[in-house]
């Protein structure tokens, strides 16, 4: 059956929505902690930590100042480019399979990642997607220049729009309050995914939340019927 979508286009957040980097992100900010004499995470803290930029993160949930946590930053990417930005990286059940049925559908995608540009791109190459978005868009480096989510949204419909994509009605996918803020401050709804790494109340604000790949998948693509 013809697959359709209420979306005309969709914008993805990347780490708890489509991977789950969460062991790679868990060692290197434990030896990057540590070696600016601070408390390395625990698992459980790791909610903190995955969704906001790392430049934010390293000043609110590690008390550094903005000039240490620019250090610290920079510190932390180059532990992320000696292991390989895919390394312990997987996908979340049955989301690539999705991504691919909604390229199939002729329904444009983009990511709208905090995640660094060039993570993205090795991540969605990894996996095989990067033929399935017309945009990958992430943050700038130094997370300082594009980093803030509701910029990076902004961003992504921006050069959707640069590809002649309809962006009148577009839908972010993301599981933390940063992707519910962005979206909200560029009139886009959000569809709020409970597999990430997020608390119960981050959902507010956000048009649905869904527990499951399959609960995505009727919100997203909905099949023709006949007349």
């Amino acid at each position: 059956m013809p697959m359709r979508s209420p979306w005309t286009c969709i914008l993805w957040d990347v780490d708890g929505t489509i991977v789950d980097a969460s062991d790679g992100i868990l060692r290197r900010l434990a030896i990057t902690l540590e070696h600016f004499g601070k408390r390395a995470p625990t698992r459980a803290e790791l909610v903190h930590w995955i969704g906001p930029p790392m430049y934010d993160s390293f000043q609110v949930t590690a008390g550094m100042t903005p000039a240490e946590s620019t250090e610290a930053v920079s510190f932390y990417r180059t532990l992320g480019k000696a292991d390989g930005y895919t390394t312990g990286a997987r996908l979340f059940a049955g989301i690539d399979e999705l991504i691919r049925d909604v390229a199939a559908a002729g329904i444009a995608q983009a990511t709208a990642s905090s995640k660094p540009e060039v993570q993205v791109d090795a991540l969605m190459d990894h996996f095989d997607l990067s033929p399935c978005f017309t945009a990958i868009v992430g943050a700038t480096l130094d997370e300082r220049t594009l980093s803030a989510k509701a910029d990076i949204v902004a961003e992504a419909l921006r050069r959707l729009r640069s590809a002649g994509v309809d962006t009148s009605r577009p839908v972010l996918v993301g599981d933390r309050h940063h992707d519910v803020e962005g979206g909200a401050d560029n009139g886009v709804p959000v569809i709020f995914v409970r597999w990430g790494f997020s608390w119960p109340h981050e959902s507010a604000g956000a048009q649905v939340a869904v527990d499951t790949v399959d609960q995505l998948r009727e919100l997203l693509l909905v099949g023709d019927v006949d007349e």
